[in-house]
């Protein structure tokens, strides 16, 4: 599905997704990418301006909100102000017509499962953050979705609060077994809850994996760079293939070579000369003092930053660096919706004056109105540098280690992800 927005913002680009029966998805990536957007119009709070919104084996794209048979959890909770916690939860089940006595019963068993019974005769401005954020859950999943959504619901909490409430989310919706889909650009929310992520880039999926996967076996240099603290080390490289058989990875003034065995050895012998992206985590690098040890790089050691259980080490090595953020990104994002300039994106509350026939007559006629960006001439992999040359490790012990001092790098090849110039794997990922 696509979404455009009045004035030719393409907000969400070509986007596919399944999520299975039961699932706890997550959609991550940075502010502006378009997660938001996707869960709106799967909530019915947006209209599609291209595709199709599927529950099951029934199309929802062109269906009210209340009639998706969805719950969703807003960023900021979103409570009513004049209304008790009880009378909050047990508003889906009022609405519905349910007898009173059963609803507020209901209300307190959820209440218990999240730890605010002691709070449910209070109103909203008297409750903590987590509290009310409690609360917005409990309204959510009382009447029982087909679908739960979330949409950033931690980001208002502190760390301790986040941890504690994080864990009860992911324990709640996998005991009542409901589909979620779950919104964050936090990483750590992503990694710990989902059963599978998507990351999402200028309105397009990047990547979609169990956690490990998208973290071991990135598919793209922005996931790899999106995943992990500290950012991975993408390098600037080049391709020699050494009589026709023997590849080495090209650093400018320093090199590295992969063993004959190695699958991507065998990819690359026919790239001669090609610039590729090498991407390594702090943990593929080790301190070595062997000047005969292999695939090593050596540099002057810049910074050490104390992190508790460990040290980060930032190695000026001379080595061209990318920003993640960078590479591969397409500079046009906008794209004209309309001809003639009027807006194909209506709002969610001008629904209700059409009939359904006429809605599905826009939604075939968006069909036609999104133009793909032209494809842009991608600049040098040498422009989108970092600040300095610095290469990135964890060291358990700096003992003995000054700033200023000439240090040695062995790299773990095996341990290395090697991407084409536009950030993908050379070694394609399967899912």
């Amino acid at each position: 599905m696509s979404k455009v927005y009045s004035g030719g913002y393409l907000a969400v680009n070509e986007l596919s997704l399944e999520v299975g029966d039961g699932e706890f998805m997550v959609l991550l990536g940075p502010s502006g990418c378009g997660k938001t957007t996707v869960l709106r119009m799967i909530a019915g709070l947006e209209e599609v301006t291209a595709g199709e919104v599927w529950f099951g084996r029934t199309e929802g794209t062109w269906l009210t909100p209340q009639d998706r048979g969805v719950a969703m959890v807003f960023q900021s909770g979103a409570l009513y102000p004049n209304r008790t916690a009880r009378e909050n939860i047990m508003f889906p089940l009022r609405m519905a017509g349910e007898d009173p006595v059963e609803a507020s019963a209901k209300a307190a068993g959820l209440a218990k499962i999240l730890g605010i019974d002691a709070a449910l005769d209070r109103l909203p401005w008297t409750l903590s953050g987590g509290q009310r954020q409690r609360v917005a859950i409990g309204r959510a999943v009382i009447r029982q979705p087909k679908v739960f959504l979330m949409d950033e619901p931690l980001s208002n909490l502190d760390a301790t609060m986040r941890t504690e409430l994080r864990q009860e989310i992911g324990s709640m919706t996998r005991d009542m077994n409901i589909t979620t889909v779950y919104v964050t650009h936090d990483q750590v929310e992503a990694l710990t809850l989902a059963d599978r992520i998507a990351i999402m880039r200028d309105g397009k999926i990047e990547d979609v994996g169990t956690p490990g996967q998208v973290y071991d076996d990135p598919a793209t240099a922005f996931t790899a760079g999106f995943l992990g603290t500290p950012r991975i080390n993408l390098m600037s490289a080049t391709v020699r293939v050494i009589a026709r058989q023997s590849v080495s990875l090209d650093f400018g003034t320093q090199a590295i070579a992969l063993p004959p065995t190695d699958r991507r050895s065998a990819i690359l012998s026919h790239h001669d000369g090609e610039q590729i992206i090498v991407g390594a985590r702090s943990d593929a690098f080790a301190l070595t003092t062997d000047p005969a040890a292999v695939n090593q790089v050596s540099g002057t050691l810049r910074a050490l930053e104390f992190h508790g259980n460990q040290w980060i080490a930032f190695v000026d090595s001379g080595i061209d660096l990318l920003s993640p953020d960078l590479v591969g990104l397409s500079r046009q994002r906008r794209t004209r919706a309309n001809t003639d300039g009027r807006p194909t994106s209506h709002s969610a509350g001008s629904r209700v004056h059409r009939t359904a026939g006429q809605l599905s007559a826009l939604g075939a006629k968006a069909k036609t109105l999104i133009v793909r960006p032209t494809p842009i001439t991608l600049e040098p992999l040498t422009s989108p540098t970092h600040r300095r040359s610095d290469l990135v490790l964890e060291i358990d012990n700096a003992g003995g280690l000054n700033v200023r001092d000439q240090v040695r790098l062995a790299i773990d090849v095996s341990r290395v992800h090697i991407f084409d110039r536009h950030g993908q794997r050379v070694d394609r990922v399967q899912r």
